[in-house]
């Protein structure tokens, strides 16, 4: 495995004389900035900006030399592994170890590399649809597109800080590099549209308050415009209702904890998507691949370049139940932590989106796709998400699969805590309400803390494998707990921290550092190797 960065041109992009993302261009016709006269005179560019946006989602970027690179679904699932929620079985095709041993994540490698230059590329799409339409003389249709821009530039960079931002842990608690700077609620630089070189030789990371601005301006243009979005292309383009999440995102990272309620609510009350039902997450051909099923969905078919690479791809890896992935073709098995299986209770009908374990009441009752699965598979193994149509033997069936981007469950659940924040009859009456349709014995009269705490654990448990822990988990400094009686996480990474684990603060890569004067010196502190593994002592 590749551990060091390589260079940019070898990554399949040409350096405008330096190596700041800002400043970089992709071979692909995508960079190309369209002029408004261009666009007056073709229809089809601006068809062509929008589509460039989720379809950049799904490329490779390292030529085809790592096992964890396949695009913007990586990156959900580097969260994922993160957390103490999930784990790949230990082994040979483990392409998951820096993450997961927290061992190689600094500064200077390539797998840092590959989360901050996918996520500059995703940018660079939605700046050049953005400088191409002039709101003034665009059309309807075009509007749409521009608002379109704006919510996958927001989308974009709200994850990018809330990974990026530094904040406190019991490693660094003054909150300095290793230069002696403070770096506290740092995120990333801010990528606009008609940045020039200079400006981009000297672009400082933006402070918690002024990405929040900048991502909320981001979501009132995207208000303003995606109304007249008329073909979401089965939910791969946000909606007024994905716009409102992303507000009620912001506003929990924020913590303004009101304003997440009031923007988790729309979000429900203006989508037509409702929660998946027992029926449909359990089926074996349809679980947690369809994309009508999710407020915004990224969606793949045999073409695309993730599932050309057969093993590598959002099925490849997430689903266990194939012949041809790294998940079911190689034993590297994605699996729940055992301890957040523990605490499913029995009666609730997720519980059986995983392998029981011998002996359990549940045992029998998990449906796989096909009985050997039930004899091959690891215990805690996932069946949540099936391969397309349930196809487990045709990669170019099986993989050309949705995964989902936003679901309106997780609309629900930020209500709740929203909610549990200030109030705790409200949060009890909002989590008691949404589990109903998981678990019909279930009812909470937990209070405070405690209800939080409950209401994040539900969450959890629904967007289990949906790179979503992550931000909870760093949000409300939680511990992450992987060395205990039982566990099933492998020696090297059962770690256990008091409060949020260092590794949440996501390095920038060195080259950011050696082109860009404003955030040289102002990384955050390496967290490779700062943890030592629980041996049951």
């Amino acid at each position: 495995m590749k551990r060091y960065i390589k260079s940019i041109m070898t990554a399949g992009l040409l350096s405008l004389s330096l190596v700041n993302t800002s400043c970089i261009e992709e071979t692909e016709p995508t960079s190309n900035v369209v002029t408004t006269n261009q666009m007056a005179k073709s229809s089809g560019v601006a068809d062509a900006l929008v589509s460039a946006i989720p379809a950049a989602l799904n490329v490779n970027w390292s030529g085809g030399n790592s096992g964890w690179d396949y695009g913007y679904a990586a990156i959900m699932h580097i969260r994922d592994i993160m957390t103490e929620d999930a784990i790949t079985t230990d082994g040979d095709y483990d392409w998951w170890f820096q993450w997961e041993q927290t061992y190689y994540i600094g500064p200077d490698y390539l797998v840092t590399q590959f989360v901050w230059n996918s996520y500059y590329n995703y940018v660079l799409t939605t700046n050049n649809l953005i400088d191409a339409i002039n709101p003034e003389t665009a059309t309807e249709t075009q509007l749409g597109y521009l608002g379109v821009g704006y919510a996958c530039r927001a989308m974009y960079y709200l994850d990018m800080a809330r990974m990026y931002e530094f904040l406190p842990n019991k490693v660094y608690p003054d909150n300095k590099n290793e230069e002696g700077n403070v770096v506290l609620n740092l995120t990333c630089p801010i990528v606009k549209v008609g940045m020039t070189e200079e400006e981009a030789r000297v672009n400082p990371r933006a402070t918690r308050e002024e990405m929040a601005t900048f991502i909320e301006e981001d979501l009132t243009e995207a208000e303003k415009y995606i109304g007249y979005l008329s073909d979401r292309r089965n939910n791969i383009l946000p909606d007024l209702a994905c716009v409102y999440g992303l507000k009620a995102r912001l506003y929990m990272w924020l913590e303004d904890y009101p304003k997440a309620k009031e923007y988790a609510r729309k979000a429900i009350e203006t989508t037509n998507v409702t929660p998946i039902t027992k029926e449909k997450a359990l089926n074996p051909a349809t679980g947690y691949n369809d994309a009508s099923d999710f407020m915004w969905a990224s969606t793949q078919n045999a073409d695309t370049e993730t599932v050309q690479m057969k093993s590598r791809n959002w099925t490849g890896w997430n689903c266990n139940e194939t012949d041809w992935g790294y998940a079911g073709r190689y034993a590297a098995y994605f699996m729940i932590g055992k301890s957040v299986y523990d605490r499913i209770d029995d009666a609730d009908w997720r519980k059986l989106q995983w392998k029981a374990p011998e002996g359990s009441a549940l045992e029998n009752l998990v449906p796989f796709l096909d009985t050997k699965y039930k004899n091959k598979l690891a215990e805690y193994s996932s069946i949540k998400f099936r391969p397309n149509a349930g196809n487990n033997t045709d990669y170019l069936i099986g993989a050309a699969s949705a995964y989902p981007l936003m679901r309106v469950e997780e609309m629900y659940l930020i209500e709740a805590e929203a909610a549990a924040h200030s109030s705790d009859s409200e949060g009890q009456q909002l989590i008691n309400n949404f589990m109903k349709s998981r678990n019909p014995n279930y009812n909470t009269s937990l209070t405070g803390k405690q209800l939080i705490d409950e209401i994040v654990l539900q969450k959890r448990i629904e967007l289990w494998g949906e790179g979503q822990t992550f931000f909870d988990v760093k949000r409300l400094d939680m511990s992450v707990t992987r060395g205990y009686e039982g566990t099933n996480f492998f020696p090297a990474c059962r770690f256990n921290t008091d409060g949020r684990p260092s590794w949440m603060n996501f390095c920038i890569v060195r080259n950011e550092e050696n082109n860009n004067e404003g955030v040289k010196g102002y990384n955050n502190p390496d967290p490779s190797d700062n943890y030592s593994p629980w041996t049951g002592n």
